[in-house]
């Protein structure tokens, strides 16, 4: 298989399914979407999985779109949300600007949706009008599940307007705890980084990058870099429900890991951020 970013071809991985590029260090899984497929979803507790992010991603998202409301130009209005979930950013965004998101996940988009949030259910673009733009499109843990990144980064350059902003939400391929997955799986304990690629789940990752192989691969599609910064990957609170999101978990095990987890948190602030945010600006 040739590397999305720089066309080297890549190399086997840690897994069976899983790819490395020796060249740009970009990863990718062949793992299957399966969205709204009961099978998946019963993999998920979706009230522990609010409890567990829920109050994070308040906090990051707040911080997003503080940094897009620097960088946006003082007449951008418009917003679209791709794979808006629960609605979580689409309420802090509300504040700056006017919203509309996307969520292929019928049940928890119809859920945000009940809450009077402007979510239209289905896939970025089909669910857009032919010729709707937007002065800012974000995808907020979403990109690295798309398949097809290529047509995505294509169809956001044409449904967003002149010097509007491309955000991109993602994990970082640096970050501690993945590196940390990966010297685990070297040693075929291959659980931490199944859950990093969420494998199992209705959506799982498909890609893995890093800030500068993702920038590489964002500006060949028209976009140039205007910043880029890193978010908390973890907090105290909702960390006990995060870590028993998927599967069943040995309670022994469960709370072992909760109380490695804290212990560690004050050294993880010295390493890499699992979270990478990178905004672009089209290009004319």
């Amino acid at each position: 298989m040739k590397c999305i970013v720089c066309n080297c071809a890549t190399s086997a991985g840690l897994s069976p399914w899983h790819m490395i590029c020796p060249s740009c260090h970009y990863e990718s899984a062949d793992l299957k979407p399966m969205v709204n497929q009961q099978q998946a979803h019963e993999q998920l507790n979706e009230h522990d999985r609010e409890i567990a992010l829920k109050h994070l991603r308040a906090e990051n998202f707040k911080a997003i779109v503080e940094h897009i409301s620097e960088l946006a130009s003082p007449c951008a209005k418009s917003l679209l949300d791709v794979g808006s979930a629960h609605g979580w950013f689409l309420e802090q965004a509300a504040t700056r600007f006017q919203v509309t998101g996307v969520e292929p996940d019928v049940a928890v988009g119809g859920k945000a949706a009940a809450r009077g949030l402007p979510v239209r259910s289905g896939y970025f673009p089909d669910a857009l009008a032919p010729g709707e733009t937007f002065d800012v499109i974000v995808f907020n843990d979403v990109i690295e599940h798309i398949p097809d990144i290529g047509s995505a980064l294509g169809a956001c350059n044409a449904h967003l307007n002149a010097d509007g902003l491309l955000v991109l939400n993602l994990p970082s391929s640096r970050g501690f705890f993945y590196s940390l997955s990966k010297l685990f799986a070297r040693i075929h304990w291959n659980g931490p980084f199944e859950r990093m690629w969420q494998k199992g789940l209705p959506s799982p990752h498909v890609h893995y990058f890093n800030d500068s192989n993702l920038t590489t691969l964002v500006t060949s599609h028209g976009f140039s870099i205007a910043r880029s910064f890193s978010l908390a990957a973890l907090s105290t609170n909702g960390l006990l429900e995060r870590l028993r999101l998927v599967g069943k978990v040995n309670p022994v095990a469960l709370y072992v890991q909760y109380a490695a987890v804290i212990c560690a948190i004050p050294l993880v602030k010295l390493f890499p951020s699992d979270i990478v945010v990178c905004v672009f600006r089209k290009q004319p």
